[in-house]
């Protein structure tokens, strides 16, 4: 497991384009914290801090498939390094004229989160390139490449599950350490920095989109795509439903750490299954393999509605996260299969987007639930989000099979570079295409 994982990181630029998309992608992280936190230390009500939260996801939520569109059209670095900027400058404004007059504070944190560089996806739509899948073996999963990128796309999964959970804790060191306005301005001049040392690598400088056909849905008009994200927006509804109600769990059990020992375990079962997932070779096709994940996905979830004690529960919701960096990494698979042609930066990015707007959505539905029901209905609403997640991809599952537009991943001009030196590339492979 770790041989094939050092592997993969070896690979030239692997491990920079992975380190600095992470750090890129802090401002995003750890917005909703910092927001709240300066906003309270400037005196803001909580209702300002959340309403001010709110405006900066929703700006996210529209700017990251727009800003993944141009990305398509133009390349990575001439979007997403000025995007970084804009975004911290927004914050920087936002730092420097406080919560009060509330239009101006507003609009900085809506320029910082419309602005917010899509370097999730453009990651995404790297790693063919980086680890080259050219093998033409997507269907049966036998190419070396095609191994290599499904491995990249669990570690990212993974990734992520580290980088929210140090994210946080950094803003907390740097309001200790220094103040509210400060955490703002750093945490965003890093995510500048890991911008700038994704969009001048050789990789990130050479990937161009494949060509396009001209259509004002872009990525959208692919029914596949249309049946993933609606999958991935109840999954999302899960993991927001999940974190409120492990608040409402914790009241009744004592308060203190328990929803911080539910959450954390959870983020280590994730982790867990993530790399025990990327360590793998799966054949046949990912389509199938996700309905699967996704089920086994939402029966971890059911059981939390049963609401024993702490160390139970704590082990249920470790359970609960095991398949859910898998459904992930399978997810960028298959959404890589289904982006039309030229979209899939795009793609990738609307992903993103309505995973953080099921979120949004299950944090405002599990409350009422929780006030009437208490944490067992709360936790309800999460096994009902899976469900739902599964019942999607289950009705849909003649368009998920029928809509894909090619045969994976290799469907860019990219870099290439030397990546047959690090033993990944196919012998066909030479440019993101086979040869």
């Amino acid at each position: 497991m770790a041989t094939g994982y050092g592997r993969l990181l070896r690979a030239k630029h692997a491990l920079r384009l992975l380190a600095g998309t992470l750090v890129g992608r802090l401002p995003n992280a750890t917005a909703p914290l910092a927001i709240v936190l300066f906003t309270r230390a400037e005196g803001g009500s909580y209702s300002l801090a959340g309403i001010l939260s709110a405006v900066y996801g929703l700006a996210t939520a529209v700017g990251q498939p727009a800003l993944g569109r141009l990305v398509d059209l133009f390349g990575q670095p001439r979007v997403m390094l000025p995007a970084a900027v804009v975004s911290a400058v927004g914050m920087a404004l936002f730092a420097a004229a406080g919560p009060d007059p509330v239009p101006v504070a507003a609009a900085a944190v809506l320029v910082a989160g419309l602005f917010t560089p899509p370097l999730e996806g453009g990651l995404r739509a790297l790693w063919p390139s980086v680890l080259g899948d050219g093998s033409g073996d997507e269907e049966r999963g036998q190419g070396s490449g095609a191994h290599a990128v499904q491995a990249a796309y669990a570690l990212d999964a993974v990734a992520q599950e580290v980088m929210f959970a140090v994210g946080p804790m950094l803003v907390t060191l740097l309001v200790a350490g220094w103040s509210e306005a400060a955490a703002l301005l750093v945490i965003n001049v890093l995510g500048v920095l890991g911008a700038l040392s994704v969009v001048v690598s050789p990789p990130s400088r050479a990937w161009r989109s494949a060509p396009r056909e001209a259509h004002w849905l872009g990525a959208l008009r692919s029914g596949g795509l249309l049946v993933l994200l609606g999958a991935f927006f109840f999954v999302g509804l899960a993991l927001g439903s999940i974190a409120v109600a492990a608040v409402g769990y914790a009241e009744e059990h004592g308060g203190g750490f328990v929803s911080s020992y539910l959450l954390s375990a959870l983020g280590l079962g994730a982790l867990v299954g993530g790399v025990g997932y990327g360590a793998r070779h799966w054949a046949g096709v990912p389509e199938r393999r996700l309905r699967i994940l996704v089920g086994a996905l939402a029966a971890g979830y059911l059981p939390l509605a049963w609401t024993p004690g702490v160390p139970a529960m704590t082990l249920l919701a470790g359970v609960s996260g095991v398949f859910l960096a898998p459904a992930l990494a399978c997810a960028f698979v298959v959404v890589d299969r289904h982006a039309p042609s030229g979209t899939v930066t795009e793609a990738f990015s609307w992903l993103v987007t309505t995973f953080g707007v099921g979120a949004a959505a299950g944090t405002a539905v599990v409350g009422p639930v929780l006030e009437r029901g208490g944490p067992a209905a709360a936790f309800g609403v999460a096994g009902a989000g899976g469900v739902a997640a599964l019942l999607v991809l289950l009705l849909t599952g003649r368009v998920l099979s029928s809509a894909r537009t090619g045969a994976g991943p290799v469907r860019a001009r990219a870099y290439a570079g030397e990546n047959d030196r690090n033993g990944l590339v196919e012998p066909g492979f030479r440019s993101g295409r086979q040869a």
